[in-house]
Protein backbone atom coordinates (compact mmCIF):
# COMPACT_ATOMS: atom_id res chain seq x y z
CA UNK A 1 0.00 0.00 0.00
CA UNK A 2 1.47 3.27 -0.71
CA UNK A 3 1.68 5.64 2.06
CA UNK A 4 1.85 9.26 0.48
CA UNK A 5 1.59 9.87 -3.01
CA UNK A 6 4.18 11.60 -4.76
CA UNK A 7 1.75 13.56 -7.36
CA UNK A 8 -2.19 13.63 -6.56
CA UNK A 9 -4.83 12.47 -8.97
CA UNK A 10 -8.28 14.11 -9.44
CA UNK A 11 -11.58 12.16 -8.86
CA UNK A 12 -14.65 12.99 -9.91
CA UNK A 13 -17.68 11.07 -7.84
CA UNK A 14 -21.35 11.43 -7.73
CA UNK A 15 -23.56 11.45 -4.19
CA UNK A 16 -27.15 11.75 -3.05
CA UNK A 17 -27.71 15.44 -2.12
CA UNK A 18 -28.24 14.78 1.51
CA UNK A 19 -24.92 12.48 1.51
CA UNK A 20 -22.89 15.44 0.19
CA UNK A 21 -24.65 17.74 2.74
CA UNK A 22 -23.92 15.15 5.51
CA UNK A 23 -20.37 14.91 4.26
CA UNK A 24 -20.23 18.87 4.40
CA UNK A 25 -21.03 19.25 7.90
CA UNK A 26 -18.69 16.39 8.70
CA UNK A 27 -15.96 18.61 7.37
CA UNK A 28 -17.20 22.18 8.84
CA UNK A 29 -17.08 20.47 12.29
CA UNK A 30 -14.00 19.11 11.77
CA UNK A 31 -12.80 22.18 10.74
CA UNK A 32 -10.75 20.58 7.60
CA UNK A 33 -9.91 22.74 4.72
CA UNK A 34 -11.51 20.29 2.28
CA UNK A 35 -13.83 17.73 1.24
CA UNK A 36 -10.88 15.68 -0.07
CA UNK A 37 -9.06 15.80 3.37
CA UNK A 38 -11.94 14.31 4.98
CA UNK A 39 -12.55 11.17 1.84
CA UNK A 40 -8.89 10.71 1.72
CA UNK A 41 -8.93 9.93 5.47
CA UNK A 42 -11.98 7.50 5.35
CA UNK A 43 -10.48 5.92 2.42
CA UNK A 44 -7.67 5.12 4.40
CA UNK A 45 -9.63 3.66 6.93
CA UNK A 46 -11.24 1.39 4.60
CA UNK A 47 -8.55 0.21 3.12
CA UNK A 48 -6.75 -0.52 6.44
CA UNK A 49 -10.09 -2.49 7.28
CA UNK A 50 -9.55 -4.58 3.73
CA UNK A 51 -6.16 -5.12 4.46
CA UNK A 52 -7.28 -6.83 7.86
CA UNK A 53 -10.47 -9.17 6.30
CA UNK A 54 -8.59 -9.78 3.00
CA UNK A 55 -4.74 -10.57 3.93
CA UNK A 56 -4.83 -12.24 7.82
CA UNK A 57 -1.08 -12.31 7.79
CA UNK A 58 -0.10 -8.45 6.98
CA UNK A 59 1.68 -6.63 9.48
CA UNK A 60 -0.67 -3.45 10.86
CA UNK A 61 0.19 -1.41 13.75
CA UNK A 62 -2.56 0.53 15.71
CA UNK A 63 -4.64 1.04 18.91
CA UNK A 64 -6.88 -1.41 20.99
CA UNK A 65 -8.96 1.05 23.15
CA UNK A 66 -10.89 -1.13 26.36
CA UNK A 67 -13.71 0.00 28.65
CA UNK A 68 -13.68 -1.82 31.51
CA UNK A 69 -15.63 -1.64 35.25
CA UNK A 70 -13.42 -2.41 38.63
CA UNK A 71 -11.71 -5.26 39.35
CA UNK A 72 -14.27 -7.48 40.73
CA UNK A 73 -13.60 -11.16 39.39
CA UNK A 74 -9.88 -9.94 38.52
CA UNK A 75 -10.77 -7.79 35.44
CA UNK A 76 -7.34 -6.22 35.14
CA UNK A 77 -5.03 -9.55 36.15
CA UNK A 78 -6.77 -11.12 33.82
CA UNK A 79 -6.22 -8.66 30.93
CA UNK A 80 -2.32 -8.11 31.79
CA UNK A 81 -2.53 -12.23 31.62
CA UNK A 82 -3.68 -11.84 28.16
CA UNK A 83 -1.40 -9.60 26.77
CA UNK A 84 1.35 -11.80 28.34
CA UNK A 85 0.62 -14.11 25.98
CA UNK A 86 0.14 -11.57 23.44
CA UNK A 87 3.73 -10.05 23.99
CA UNK A 88 4.95 -9.89 20.70
CA UNK A 89 2.21 -7.87 19.81
CA UNK A 90 1.53 -5.42 22.93
CA UNK A 91 4.16 -2.78 22.27
CA UNK A 92 2.66 -0.35 25.22
CA UNK A 93 -0.21 -0.03 27.51
CA UNK A 94 -1.88 3.07 29.16
CA UNK A 95 -4.49 2.94 32.04
CA UNK A 96 -6.64 5.69 33.10
CA UNK A 97 -9.16 5.49 36.08
CA UNK A 98 -13.07 6.61 34.99
CA UNK A 99 -16.00 7.66 36.60
CA UNK A 100 -18.23 5.06 38.34
CA UNK A 101 -15.62 2.56 39.02
CA UNK A 102 -14.39 2.13 35.16
CA UNK A 103 -11.16 2.10 33.56
CA UNK A 104 -9.72 3.04 30.16
CA UNK A 105 -7.11 1.49 28.69
CA UNK A 106 -5.26 1.89 25.33
CA UNK A 107 -2.77 -0.58 24.11
CA UNK A 108 -0.55 0.10 21.21
CA UNK A 109 -0.17 -3.43 19.15
CA UNK A 110 1.85 -4.31 15.97
CA UNK A 111 1.20 -7.68 13.97
CA UNK A 112 -0.47 -9.83 11.67
CA UNK A 113 -3.39 -9.02 11.54
CA UNK A 114 -4.73 -12.42 12.44
CA UNK A 115 -2.88 -11.95 15.80
CA UNK A 116 -4.57 -8.69 16.59
CA UNK A 117 -7.54 -9.76 16.01
CA UNK A 118 -7.29 -13.01 17.90
CA UNK A 119 -6.14 -10.92 20.70
CA UNK A 120 -9.11 -8.46 20.56
CA UNK A 121 -11.38 -11.61 21.23
CA UNK A 122 -9.24 -13.70 24.19
CA UNK A 123 -9.88 -9.80 25.79
CA UNK A 124 -13.18 -9.39 24.80
CA UNK A 125 -13.76 -12.88 26.48
CA UNK A 126 -13.04 -11.17 29.97
CA UNK A 127 -16.17 -10.58 32.17
CA UNK A 128 -16.03 -6.67 32.88
CA UNK A 129 -14.84 -5.79 29.86
CA UNK A 130 -18.11 -3.42 27.89
CA UNK A 131 -16.29 -1.99 25.01
CA UNK A 132 -13.16 -3.04 22.86
CA UNK A 133 -12.04 -1.24 19.41
CA UNK A 134 -9.04 -1.97 17.04
CA UNK A 135 -8.06 0.56 15.01
CA UNK A 136 -5.62 -0.25 12.28
CA UNK A 137 -3.30 1.41 10.10
CA UNK A 138 -0.63 -0.38 7.47
CA UNK A 139 2.05 1.97 8.01
CA UNK A 140 4.26 0.26 10.78
CA UNK A 141 6.14 1.11 13.74
CA UNK A 142 9.90 1.85 12.28
CA UNK A 143 12.39 -1.54 14.52
CA UNK A 144 13.22 -0.87 17.86
CA UNK A 145 16.19 -3.40 17.48
CA UNK A 146 18.09 -4.17 14.49
CA UNK A 147 19.83 -7.08 14.29
CA UNK A 148 23.50 -7.59 12.28
CA UNK A 149 23.42 -10.76 9.69
CA UNK A 150 26.48 -13.21 9.59
CA UNK A 151 27.45 -10.35 6.40
CA UNK A 152 27.68 -7.40 8.90
CA UNK A 153 24.59 -5.97 7.64
CA UNK A 154 22.03 -4.79 9.93
CA UNK A 155 18.47 -6.20 9.07
CA UNK A 156 15.22 -5.01 9.41
CA UNK A 157 11.73 -6.22 10.61
CA UNK A 158 11.64 -8.26 6.85
CA UNK A 159 14.38 -9.28 6.51
CA UNK A 160 15.67 -6.75 4.45
CA UNK A 161 19.15 -4.87 4.55
CA UNK A 162 18.78 -1.51 6.07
Amino acid sequence: MISEPTSLARLSMSLPAELLHHLDVMVDERGLPSRSQLISELIRHALAEHEALTRPEEMLAGTITLVYRGDHGGVRQQLATTQLHYLKEVISSQHVFLEDDQSLEVLLVQGPAVRLEELCDALRRIRGVHQLRLVTTTALLPPLHEQEDSTGKYRGRRGVAA
